[in-house]
């Protein structure tokens, strides 16, 4: 019997062994999606405590304490950090066979060397111990990813976001990039209340006027130029679905005006709108070459009770059952046919979608690039164990995994970084059971190169981060 999280840790085979100590442990890190607080990266924040550093704004602990009976107090409330955490560390040994159960004590083990497992019984020392290696400088928010052989980090940004931090961050003193995406889902959402809230921000940001669509696609140009200046090469949409249902622009013209006039305007003009600004901004990131990347399938804020207490993205959401397949056909192909589709990657959030994703990805490569259009990481409710197994498998048999830009940690947390590890053993551990049963060569130079790639240089040479600006 193993010990729980030792140097193998779901590691299987001794090929697969080899193939992680050998190959996988030592590469670099380039998270190209995640939701980290550019201004905690860029003015190298201290923190407090452990709460701090580890709770706050984890919807995925969040969910766990709820789940095992926690008052909200004691989750997004205004209870002390260290009950808080006492109340996580009793959750966490009811949390076992589910993903945290792995993450929180990978990050023990790998930012603060405690193996020690985390119970009421152990709590207040580990949060002596975490606590009081944060509060020192070399724990600070860039001594982290550090520690992580991060290399590059691309935050998640608004159009408007002034990027202050961004521009101010120094790399050579973090040893790392950290770069803007561009996340411009506000201005599609016509029906919603913030809309207008949304483009008055753009107005000031950018100077320009905007009465009208033309006026909106030119404020986003601006600010997809003001990115790209900064090191910018990514964006990111989170949809139900893709919009892509037909319009002319003279229709998207007339809906954007309606709702500047302050008029009605219906579900069918909503979808013509978000069908119209889609392309506009896809045909913009082409003409930059950025990657452009869609996580589909999320059922957002479905607990009114506790958006209303608390807010959005607090761990009231879960996997929807949208129809994906259709709206990406027509979306891409339009784009491919006019010689204007971006690098791009897709992200499911329904397990089904696994084969529809998988194959949808290959109908549009055309040469330019290794698998110019990706199938991205399990996200979110998929990146445990078997759904991350899922996702290689179902890559591995219908298209070509060692074209493959590996993992991300899509995380508020400075401590996820771990997530890479575990997906690399996860990877390897495949790959060497493979080798073992013989249904792949045992030609460990050539598959650590694979394994390699898919953990890193796969993604430095897709995403181009190194080129100037």
């Amino acid at each position: 019997m193993k010990a729980f999280l030792n140097q193998h840790f779901l590691l299987e085979t001794k090929s697969a062994e080899r193939l992680y100590h050998d190959y996988a442990a030592e590469m670099p890190i380039i998270d190209y999606h995640n939701h980290l607080s550019p201004e905690q990266l860029a003015t190298n924040k201290i923190f407090d405590n452990i709460t701090e550093a580890w709770l706050d704004g984890d919807h995925y602990k969040w969910r766990a304490m709820r789940a095992n009976g926690v008052d909200e107090r004691y989750i997004t409330g205004d209870a002390a950090d260290k009950d808080k955490f006492i109340k996580w560390a009793e959750t966490v040994p009811y949390a076992m066979r589910n993903p945290l159960y792995h993450w929180t004590h990978l990050e023990l083990q790998r930012y603060f060397n405690i193996t020690d497992r985390l119970d009421s019984s152990s709590a207040e020392s580990i949060y002596e111990k975490s606590s009081g290696l944060l509060q020192q400088s070399d724990y600070a928010t860039q001594g982290l990813l550090k520690r992580m052989k991060v290399e590059v980090v691309c935050t998640t940004d608004d159009p408007a976001d002034s990027l202050e931090h961004h521009v101010a961050f120094d790399e050579t003193t973090a040893g790392f990039k950290m770069l803007p995406s561009f996340r411009p889902d506000k201005y599609l959402q016509i029906e919603s209340s913030d809309f207008l809230t949304s483009i008055k921000r753009l107005v000031k940001v950018t100077g320009r006027s905007i009465v009208n669509i033309h006026d909106l696609v030119q404020a986003l140009q601006d600010r997809i130029d003001f990115f790209h200046s900064l090191g910018g090469r990514v964006a990111d949409h989170g949809l139900s679905y893709i919009y892509a249902i037909d319009f002319t622009d003279d229709q998207a013209s007339e809906i954007f005006t309606k709702v500047i006039d302050g008029k009605t305007v219906y579900q069918g003009e909503h979808l013509i709108f978000k069908s119209a600004m889609l392309y506009y901004l896809a045909r913009m990131y082409d003409a930059k070459g950025w990657t452009m990347q869609f996580h589909l399938g999320a059922l957002r804020n479905n607990n009114q009770r506790l958006m209303n207490h608390v807010g959005a993205d607090v761990g009231c959401d879960s996997i929807g059952d949208f129809s994906q397949a259709e709206g990406m056909s027509r979306f891409f192909n339009r784009l491919d046919l006019e010689g204007k589709l971006a690098k791009t990657i897709i992200y499911n959030l329904n397990p089904r979608d696994n084969a529809v994703f998988a194959t949808m990805v290959g109908n549009y490569n055309d040469g330019s690039i290794a698998a110019k259009v990706q199938w991205g990481a399990s996200w979110w409710f998929l990146d445990q164990k078997d759904g991350i197994a899922d996702q290689l498998n179902v890559l591995s048999n219908m298209g070509l995994l060692s074209r493959f830009v590996g993992m991300l940690t899509d995380s508020r947390s400075f401590l996820s970084f771990p997530r890479h590890e575990y997906f690399r053993r996860i990877l390897c551990n495949l790959i060497g059971a493979d080798i073992e049963k013989g249904e792949l060569p045992n030609d460990i130079p050539w598959l650590g190169q694979m394994v390699q790639d898919i953990c890193y240089n796969n993604a430095k040479e897709y995403f181009g981060f190194d080129q100037p600006v």
